[in-house]
């Protein structure tokens, strides 16, 4: 099935309604805004890949709130249009790859979390995010990069951590509204 019959089919077969479609597409330009916002914010940090990953929120949300194929969509959607709009292709490879392991991890961990604990599956989500990005650099730099590991996991999960949380009070706060 390509995206664009992903983007029109529903549950049923139905064509997906405007409502949802619009609210998907709101929450790529957020995610989009909130990248924008990051890469604006000085980088601290001795070590390549470490950020708080503030798009993610939109992320780990999308997972929790929609269908595996929606929240796919919005993540991969964000990935493209930030490359091509902050001029960096080069990255595209490490996004796609840290997002795939990414939600290969979070979409299934989700059918055993509740509402409590979504910062839980956000945390696993973000430390598969940088392994993912590591196997990528492996493959194109070489072993070298496998120093950064151990910093990246612990970058992983308190990003996720944070992450995690504001999603969790998202959805809480949201479900009031959209049940």
């Amino acid at each position: 099935m390509t995206a664009a019959q992903m983007l029109m089919s529903d549950k049923g077969g139905e064509n997906m309604n405007t409502h949802k479609l619009t609210r998907l597409a709101l929450l790529t330009g957020t995610a989009l805004i909130l990248f924008a916002v990051e890469m604006q914010l000085p980088y601290p940090f001795p070590i390549p890949g470490i950020k708080p990953g503030l798009a993610n929120i939109i992320t780990v949300y999308a997972v929790y709130r929609y269908r595996a194929e929606e929240a796919a969509m919005v993540v991969f959607a964000r990935i493209i249009l930030a490359s091509v709009f902050c001029g960096n292709i080069s990255s595209l490879l490490y996004s796609v790859s840290g997002s795939v392991l990414c939600l290969a991890g979070m979409i299934p961990l989700k059918k055993f979390l509740d509402a409590e604990h979504i910062w839980f599956g956000s945390v696993i989500g973000a430390v598969l995010h940088n392994a993912g990005q590591l196997i990528a650099a492996f493959f194109l730099m070489g072993s070298s990069v496998l120093v950064y590991f151990p910093f990246l996991i612990l970058s992983g999960c308190l990003a996720g951590g944070f992450t995690g949380l504001c999603a969790q009070l998202i959805v809480k706060y949201l479900g009031r509204f959209y049940g």
